[in-house]
């Protein structure tokens, strides 16, 4: 048997997310592809398959755990062919019966094991000597340099691997330099201001072989089955000391005493000179906070997320002056158990980021929304008519197959509903891709995967793209990538039911078609009334980027080609 390590897979772009339920139990039986856990980003869940069949041993990781790509999360014991072989080879080379054999082999195995520990103490000490390790800045993803905006360490530090050593900023992200080894801080190279590239020399450690070994042993074969490479392990490895002047004992005084001092070093600071990462960044321009008046609890006063969620609870509670400076009058709290039994159910974190977007969105764009309705009697009838042929693809053809078509080239023959306002407020952002996104209904919560490319794709690939991101919405698989990128948005209630409503922008795209459910009207042709399907459309537009007539003339085309799909084609 050999236990395997099983890591987190690639998130699809997300630098880190939350375990929020651990799917199997110890001792639980373990098939390829069997959900191990759950994970959920800002805006998705995911599930994480097993690379492996066994026996789960144990998780790494808790319910709650924050992880990131690479991360060991469980051990499964798994067969090991290996060893089955050599024991048959063993026994058949063996001239005692079988019962015999495996006792002598018992015997072998432990004598070894006994001599090596035996062994090993009275040997010769191997002397530790040290090195200078040049350490360089890794692949930063970019050709073009990079601010140093920090310096993370100073000379005589104890650095372990993995701690940052300088804080990079580019024009888009904050990122962190790590040490590739373990050692002592004896000389910088960079300084703060200094621009560097990828493989620019960061700083000298002096290191130990010890350290070198040491990362040697760990980087080179972490899921071995040989029989080598198990007595290997229970041999006695020289414990390295722990350093006295670590920098993590540290940590600990200057995060008690952070709030208190934090805020007073942030005042007077541009958002963009606080410390903070990218992630933390977006949050706060999603709920509107300005990042100097946070006080950041993290390591040399980082501003983390809990320090953002935590400052907008506390100016929620001073009132409605502070909150955010919106000045809008809180909802005052109910007690909602004195008129009967109540339940109170957790959120989950993309009902709460639904929420908080929607919020922002309503309280930001000024809204407006444009209301029509389309015959979709002869698209109605066609689509029916590749009921057939659909069967044999294995692809269901749906309206919303037609409406994200035609909404693609709406936005080509009216290019500012495919704009989005800068965050100056003086100028548009013109895209020259065409992605539309779809809201779809899980039981985790509202998601918005995204069809990219709708305008160079026909109704075949649209539809297989609706069946595959529909799909994995429902099952929790979506990646953060399949969510990001829309240029405009469709919130389809289909049958669901209903003569209209107003859905909300999702900014920062400037428009979202509400439809609701379509039903037969007569409908007067010029010379009588005849039956028509027709079909609820709902324009919600955001007013800073358009203007009533060019929503006037976008429906028009809009309607215009779902009530003649051979427009769709010129």
């Amino acid at each position: 048997m050999a236990v395997e390590i099983v890591t987190v897979p690639d998130l699809g772009g997300a630098e880190s997310v939350d375990v929020i339920e651990l799917s199997l139990a110890q001792g639980d039986k373990v098939a390829i592809e069997d959900s191990l856990l759950v994970l959920e980003s800002d805006k998705a869940t995911m599930d994480v398959p097993s690379p492996h069949e066994g026996t789960l041993v144990k998780y790494l990781v808790a319910d709650g755990d924050t992880v990131k790509v690479g991360d060991a999360i469980a051990e499964i014991e798994t067969a090991d062919s290996a060893v089955a072989v050599d024991t048959e080879a063993a026994s058949a080379s063996a001239p005692a019966p079988a019962s015999e054999k495996s006792a002598e082999v018992e015997k072998e195995v432990e004598a070894a094991v006994a001599t090596k520990t035996v062994a090993e103490p009275v040997a010769e000490p191997v002397p530790e000597s040290s090195s200078e390790q040049l350490i360089l800045v890794p692949d930063i993803g970019s050709d073009n340099p990079v601010d140093v905006i920090e310096l993370s360490v100073a000379v005589g530090d104890q650095v372990e691997e993995g701690d940052t050593l300088l804080v990079l900023e580019s024009d888009k992200a904050t990122m962190d330099v790590p040490s590739s080894h373990s050692g002592i801080v004896i000389k910088i190279i960079a300084a703060e201001g200094d621009k560097l590239n990828t493989g620019s020399e960061v700083l000298v450690l002096e290191v130990s072989s010890l350290d070198i070994k040491s990362a040697d042993a760990k980087s080179s074969d972490t899921k071995s089955t040989s029989i080598e490479s198990t007595e290997a392990a229970q041999a006695p490895e020289p414990a390295i000391p722990a350093p006295a002047s670590a920098p993590a004992p540290k940590a600990a005084p200057l995060a008690q005493s952070q709030p208190a001092t934090a805020s007073a070093d942030n005042e007077g600071k541009a958002s963009s000179d606080v410390y903070a990462g990218p992630a933390v960044r977006l949050l706060a321009r999603e709920l509107g906070v300005s990042l100097e008046k946070v006080s950041g609890s993290g390591p040399r006063g980082r501003v983390q997320k809990d320090d953002v969620n935590d400052y907008v609870k506390s100016a929620l509670k001073a009132g409605p002056a502070s909150a955010a400076g919106t000045g809008i009058p809180l909802v005052p709290a109910v007690d909602f158990s004195q008129f009967g039994e109540i339940e109170t159910i957790a959120m989950s974190k993309i009902q709460k980021l639904t929420a908080a977007n929607m919020q922002r969105n309503w309280l930001n764009v000024p809204h407006v929304t444009h209301f029509d309705e389309a015959d979709i009697t002869d698209l109605e009838a066609f689509r029916k008519s590749l009921k057939d042929e659909g069967e044999k693809r294995g692809i269901k053809v749906t309206p919303v197959a037609f409406l994200i078509k035609g909404l693609a080239a709406a936005m080509q023959a009216h290019p500012e509903f495919n704009r989005s306002l800068a965050a100056d407020g003086e100028h548009f952002i013109q895209k020259r891709y065409c992605n539309i996104g779809m809201a779809v209904d899980t039981p985790r919560g509202l998601m918005v995967p995204v069809i990219k490319d709708a305008n160079e794709k026909g109704i075949w690939d649209i539809s297989a793209d609706i069946m595959a991101l529909a799909s994995s919405a429902r099952d929790g698989k979506l990646k953060p990538g399949d969510m990001q990128g829309g240029c405009f948005t469709v919130s389809s209630l289909g049958a669901i039911g209903g003569m209209g409503f107003t859905p909300i922008v999702n900014s920062p795209e400037v428009g979202i078609l509400g439809v609701s459910k379509s039903q037969m009207k007569p409908v007067w042709n010029g010379t009588e009334f005849v039956p028509r399907l027709m079909l609820p459309l709902c324009l919600s537009y955001d007013h800073r980027v358009i203007n009533g007539g060019d929503a006037g003339r976008f429906m028009t085309h809009l309607v215009k080609s779902l009530s003649d799909i051979r427009h769709l084609s010129l």
